[in-house]
């Protein structure tokens, strides 16, 4: 950061800059937080600053902190104590830390129901934030791509359970195969694909909005992790309500036999002039309901997992590095997906079954107790295997193109 003729030394005149400069925004930090001008900070200063941060702490809490840094045991930290303190210690922004856990784009499992991430009004003023969600959609995009043959049979066993002939993975792929030849395997990827920008796009204006409704103004504390859920759950179920007949035209594009649908536009067209425009909405009620779980239990393991490796590495580096940010986003991920599982497979159902226009829809309950009374318990999880297969190999796409694509951005600069 000082070696501002980019030579690769630090030379004292550089060294002594960087110190002029850190002092700087410490004293300035230091001001900030002494509210009374006494030229001393307390314990109650200390709570009030993080109170200000969103951040409710204890006075013995409060304590802790200060007595960290008070060296004469005086319970108060002068400007000496503060300077000494932070001077040699790698300072980071709290926007700097909470940089790197942005996970909401980074990885892509085939579902977008997680709540999307907060950025702070510098990012969004910097143009971040849409190059951010950019490198996500191209990530998700090679990503589904990358795993498509595992999610058609994960869609396969959803829908025709016990009966397939799909019956393990191998079997099923191969199956796929020998009744429509490689591309086969491909099917209904297209509009998967199609569908990622204007969903991460409307989510996120979504949020923002909501976000800005529940703040009462654009510029505030960030969210706590409890209204980040509300608001998250909310964009989420904005989002999938817009684009819902997409998902409709997605299953039934996987699903699809040989010579049965041209393209997406004569799929759209049979079941308009078939079933009517209702079932484009087929399914809709179990896959609002999922969002809450899945959104959930996501965002409470990944903020749990983070809290606990910020809480061990306290005095290291701001970057986690990759192995604990992609195990943190897959293991939350993949929690979220087992406990909103049973309503996706129900909701795929819905959307696959074709029927006959005006007839009254299958409702979900019924739906519901016919699978638990036919195929049990077990009968609610038909296709979780290939599903939790395409997990690593989906990880692992999307954060590779994902990184590459913040460089080819400059998302990180």
């Amino acid at each position: 950061e000082s070696d501002t003729n980019a030579d690769g030394q630090l030379d004292f005149e550089e060294f002594t800059q960087y110190l002029r400069a850190h002092e700087k925004r410490l004293h300035l930090m230091f001001h900030s937080l002494d509210r009374n001008n006494d030229g001393e900070i307390d314990v109650g200063e200390i709570q009030h600053a993080l109170h200000t941060l969103g951040i409710d702490i204890t006075l013995e809490e409060a304590a802790r902190i200060l007595q960290s840094m008070d060296r004469d045991s005086t319970m108060t930290i002068d400007w000496n104590e503060w300077r000494d303190h932070f001077l040699f210690n790698p300072l980071h922004n709290m926007e700097d830390v909470a940089q790197y856990w942005k996970h909401s784009v980074m990885l892509d499992i085939g579902e977008q129901l997680t709540v999307p991430d907060e950025f702070s009004e510098r990012e969004r003023s910097a143009g971040f934030v849409w190059r951010q969600l950019m490198a996500g959609a191209v990530a998700g995009s090679v990503s589904r791509t990358g795993t498509a043959p595992l999610d058609r049979l994960k869609v396969f066993l959803q829908v025709h359970g016990s009966r397939s002939d799909k019956g393990n993975v191998l079997s099923g792929l191969r199956a796929m195969v020998k009744e429509g030849g490689p591309a086969a395997l491909w099917r209904g990827n297209g509009i998967n694909v199609l569908k990622i920008a204007p969903e991460t796009a409307i989510k996120f204006l979504a949020y923002e909005q909501i976000k800005w409704l529940m703040r009462g103004s654009k510029d505030g504390a960030p969210l706590r992790v409890q209204e980040r859920f509300v608001a998250g759950s909310l964009a989420g179920a904005t989002a999938q309500t817009i684009i819902y007949p997409m998902e409709v035209l997605k299953t039934r594009l996987t699903l699809r036999k040989t010579g049965q649908y041209s393209g997406v536009a004569d799929c759209a067209k049979q079941i308009l002039v078939k079933e009517g425009v209702r079932a484009f909405y087929k399914g809709y009620v179990p896959n609002i309901l999922g969002i809450i779980p899945y959104a959930g239990i996501d965002l409470a393991v990944y903020e749990t997992l983070k809290n606990s490796w910020l809480q061990r590495h306290r005095d290291g580096s701001a970057d986690p590095g990759v192995l604990v940010l992609v195990g943190c986003g897959t293991v939350s991920s993949t929690c979220g997906q087992l406990a909103s599982y049973p309503l996706a497979l129900i909701r795929t159902r819905m959307q696959a079954q074709a029927s006959v226009k005006g007839a009254p829809p299958v409702s979900m309950a019924t739906l519901f107790r016919s699978i638990v009374v036919q195929e049990g318990v077990m009968g609610l999880y038909r296709g979780i295997a290939p599903n939790f297969l395409k997990v690593i190999p989906a990880v692992s796409i999307s954060y590779v193109v994902y990184e590459h694509m913040r460089k080819v951005l400059g998302v990180g600069s």
